[in-house]
């Protein structure tokens, strides 16, 4: 199975094979170099014992490596269906292991996967990264069984999700990601790594939920508010954004809110008048 695999034509002679070419609306930036693929794919806790959804495979490199580094089944939702004579062969050479979705994955529904769990791997495209991994933090602060989020972003959104209180990034992607996981970048990437070369230079970031952090918060909608009020005027103290009784949060309301940890954030929009916001 494994050499099947290995034994496909080089990622970039099946693209020329079959006439597909980056996409500016899907956000594609592909990946040729298998040595970093490898290295992506490898990085997924306990890939063996795990269903990895992937999306945005485009030409199938990181699909080939997750296969490869032996994932027990792996999931690619793509919305470009020109990507099809490729796929194609990776699921013939994957013998049941690989499914391929042609949808839009931000409509997918992945409800009986988020009871049984999974892994989720990708080159995200780029513009729909932060989007799609909002969603996915949602599902985990809502209790789907999501074992491991291990994404390229450019380096400027990775920067944003590892952020601690009183970085420059520090802001509502910090808040959320880290209020109920351990987030961390485990290499940057060059941007020669890509086809075409992106302007900017990207990160490989690994967001692993902790059950020792929040488990469940109830209301993401309000403490999405909370976030975009407060950091959408980062430099005010927050009496100057919203009136109420910061006493009660133990807050003098001279901060301001690249001062407050995540756990601040929970506690004041679980009791703060959604009418404030």
């Amino acid at each position: 199975m494994i050499d099947k695999l290995k034994s496909l034509p080089p990622v970039s002679e099946m693209m020329r094979e079959s006439g597909l070419e980056p996409k500016k609306q899907f956000g594609q930036n592909f990946l040729f170099d298998l040595n970093l693929t490898g290295r992506i794919a490898r990085s997924v806790p306990d890939i063996e014992k795990t269903t990895v959804v992937e999306v945005g495979p485009g030409p199938a490199g990181l699909t080939r490596a997750l296969l490869i580094a032996g994932a027990k089944k792996v999931i690619a939702i793509e919305k470009d269906k020109t990507t099809q004579p490729i796929l194609s062969q990776i699921v013939d050479a994957a013998d049941g292991r690989l499914e391929v979705i042609f949808g839009d994955a931000l409509k997918t529904d992945l409800s009986e996967l988020d009871k049984k769990g999974y892994a989720v791997c990708a080159n995200l495209p780029y513009n729909v990264g932060t989007e799609l991994l909002i969603g996915w933090l949602k599902k985990i602060a809502n209790g789907a069984n999501i074992k491991s989020l291990t994404l390229m972003f450019q380096k400027e959104v990775a920067l944003r999700i590892v952020a601690n209180v009183g970085d420059e990034q520090y802001g509502r992607l910090a808040v959320l990601a880290n209020l109920i996981c351990d987030t961390k970048i485990l290499f940057d990437v060059p941007n020669t790594a890509f086809v075409p070369r992106p302007k900017v230079q990207s990160a490989v970031v690994q967001i692993i939920p902790n059950k020792n952090k929040i488990k469940v918060i109830k209301d993401t909608e309000k403490l999405e508010k909370l976030t975009a009020k407060l950091f959408g005027q980062r430099r005010k103290m927050i009496r100057g954004i919203i009136k109420t009784d910061w006493e009660k949060f133990g807050l003098t309301g001279t901060e301001r809110a690249e001062e407050m940890d995540p756990k601040k954030f929970l506690e004041i929009a679980s009791n703060i008048d959604v009418n404030l916001l």
